[in-house]
């Protein structure tokens, strides 16, 4: 009898958990159909245009792509400035259409969306690639330099030559973190690779991306991969044009370059606003700066294509797994820059602090054409 009851004890209280559980869901689910009961209007600022095919179009329908879910009204301004502009952006979202809720889509932004929160407390002001948080006011980063490593590894499997470009907007500390990381990337497949870096000045502009790009493979004619740092996608089409291979960022392309295509360093910037969003609508938003990682969803590499060299997917699925474990990390010692310099010792990491505002150098392999 006592062991007969001692095995219902544990099935009785797994049933009352499951019932618990339920109604926990069940209360879920009442109050996230009741805060989108209601049409919330949603402000983007982008610095282009919603139908560029890369970083504005990828905020665009991100946010398309959870508005019928959250009952949300997006309303965009599109080429908005980095500077005063973005301001009167926001000044024209809140007050003319009435909105509660606002996106800030460009590291740019950073200075305005702080003025214009401070300037409307009870209004939600999202900013990725932002560095500032308050109470109303939430910004993030990612780890892309985790999946730009993996995509280094992609190239560094595709050259032949030992020579890759890389076009990228300004030499500032997010595109440095990058490109360092899609170096050691490839340098951890192709030991002797060199990568050879050339800045546009922009991030939209088209004729300056394709300009540079054409210029690089002009100065280095050996180079048969290129990848991106830019909105633009001109790199990659200058690159299937040549014959070249290329990498693209932002948003999965390949369709528009079947030739040359490898895979995408993407965004999955929708996971990102269901989850602050819906925070918004049910109270619970809490200003933050967040370091934003592969596991987070939001990050990550797009499916590869078949111009990969074979056994590219293994040794990428490989590199993966010790993120994921936590037994590794780009930015692990012993790390060396373009000088021979110990930057990083061995059994020793770069601090986030380090990396999001102190990238001011090149890891080895690295060359900067001028």
């Amino acid at each position: 009898m006592n062991r007969s009851y001692s095995r219902l004890v544990p099935v009785t209280v797994i049933i009352l958990a499951l019932v618990v559980t339920g109604l926990i869901l069940i209360r879920d689910k009442a109050v996230s159909t009741d805060v989108t009961a209601r049409t919330t209007r949603v402000g983007l600022i982008i610095t282009g245009k919603k139908d560029d095919a890369n970083f504005c179009q990828l905020h665009y329908d991100s946010l398309m792509d959870v508005s019928d879910e959250l009952n949300l009204d997006i309303i965009c301004k599109e080429g908005i400035p980095e500077d005063e502009t973005c301001e009167t952006a926001v000044r024209e979202l809140v007050e003319d259409y009435g909105c509660r809720i606002i996106v800030g889509a460009s590291f740019g932004y950073t200075e305005y969306m702080t003025n214009m929160a401070k300037k409307y407390p009870d209004l939600y002001f999202i900013q990725p690639f932002g560095t500032e948080k308050l109470t109303n006011l939430t910004s993030c980063m990612g780890r892309m330099y985790q999946a730009r490593y993996l995509s280094g590894i992609v190239a560094g499997m595709r050259t032949k030559s030992g020579k890759l470009g890389y076009v990228a907007a300004f030499p500032f500390p997010e595109v440095i973190r990058d490109l360092n990381a899609f170096t050691l990337g490839v340098r951890s497949v192709a030991p002797e690779a060199e990568v050879y870096v050339r800045y546009i000045g922009s991030w939209n502009d088209d004729e300056a991306a394709g300009k540079t790009t054409g210029e690089l493979l002009e100065l280095q004619p050996d180079i048969d991969v290129v990848s991106m740092h830019t909105n633009s996608l001109k790199p990659n089409e200058v690159a299937e044009e040549k014959g070249v291979w290329s990498v693209g960022y932002n948003k999965d392309n390949a369709g528009l370059f079947p030739k040359g295509y490898l895979t995408a360093c993407e965004w999955q910037w929708d996971v990102y606003y269901r989850r602050v969003i819906l925070s918004c609508l049910q109270g619970k938003f809490h200003g933050a700066v967040e370091w934003l990682d592969m596991e987070s969803g939001v990050l990550g590499l797009s499916e590869l294509t078949a111009n990969c060299a074979p056994g590219t997917a293994e040794a990428v699925e490989r590199a993966g797994k010790r993120f994921f474990n936590r037994s590794f990390d780009v930015f692990y010692g012993p790390v060396r820059d373009n000088e021979g310099v110990l930057r990083v010792p061995e059994d020793e990491s770069m601090s986030d602090d380090d990396m999001l505002d102190h990238f001011d150098w090149y890891v080895e392999g690295v060359t900067v054409e001028n």
